[in-house]
């Protein structure tokens, strides 16, 4: 896409919106005036936390049934829940060139990462403040954690990447087409991009349920676990 009458730039991410990065002395005075305003052009970054609470009011069937990709030949026994959230808000200062065919848009992008209410499920069958209980707690807590520690960290690495392609950058377009082109941008490429980035914490929650981890469990409190569980299924029968 042509950055000015004569020019070509590469488009990155195969929008036709383009930074343009060329020296002082080749830019035209339209581009020097884009220039002179780009540090209006600015990526926000916040977190936000919508809380969590426990939940004892479901059975270990209720939390099987809940848990997905499903559990085979195992009871779930506490579950920690939640969905996360990506919200972008894009807009910016718009510039024309003196012929009325060019513009340059000066991005102003505040995005927002945080998840739905965590809600952390220990099966009614536990007794709170029993050995049973605060055992599956306490690894239930283990998830809680690595959801919360995990915003920081996705948080740095999405904004550095859209640091270097927005922060201080005008972008260029043909007149009337940059603020369309700038939301396609956002739509197509960077709100996936963020959601896979959102998505990798439920690899680490995968690694907490390790098989060795489930056999630990339940063995913990003298076989407590397993005898309710077991005498809960006999009653059932």
């Amino acid at each position: 896409m042509a950055a000015a009458p004569g020019r070509v730039c590469a488009a990155m991410f195969g929008v036709a919106l383009a930074a343009w990065a060329g020296p002082a002395a080749a830019r035209t005075a339209f581009e020097s005036r884009c220039m002179d305003a780009a540090h209006e052009a600015v990526t926000t970054f916040a977190t936000r936390s919508s809380g969590w609470r426990v939940d004892n009011t479901l059975s270990y069937r209720d939390l099987t049934r809940m848990k997905r990709p499903a559990v085979a030949g195992g009871f779930v026994l506490g579950l920690t829940r939640t969905e996360s959230r990506v919200a972008i808000q894009a807009d910016g200062t718009l510039l024309q060139s003196p012929d009325g065919t060019m513009e340059c848009v000066l991005p102003r992008i505040a995005v927002t990462l945080y998840y739905q209410p965590i809600v952390v499920y220990v099966s009614r069958e536990f007794k709170p403040g029993s050995c049973a209980y605060d055992a599956i707690l306490a690894h239930e807590m283990r998830h809680l954690k690595s959801y919360l520690d995990y915003l920081p960290k996705v948080e740095e690495r999405v904004q550095a990447r859209l640091g270097r392609r927005f922060a201080g950058r005008p972008l260029y377009a043909r007149a009337g087409a940059s603020r369309l082109l700038l939301q396609r941008d956002i739509d197509r490429n960077w709100m996936p991009y963020i959601r896979g980035e959102m998505g990798r914490v439920e690899q680490m929650q995968a690694a907490i349920d390790s098989p060795r981890e489930y056999a630990r469990l339940s063995k913990v409190c003298q076989g407590e676990v397993q005898s309710l569980i077991g005498s809960t299924r006999r009653s059932r029968s």
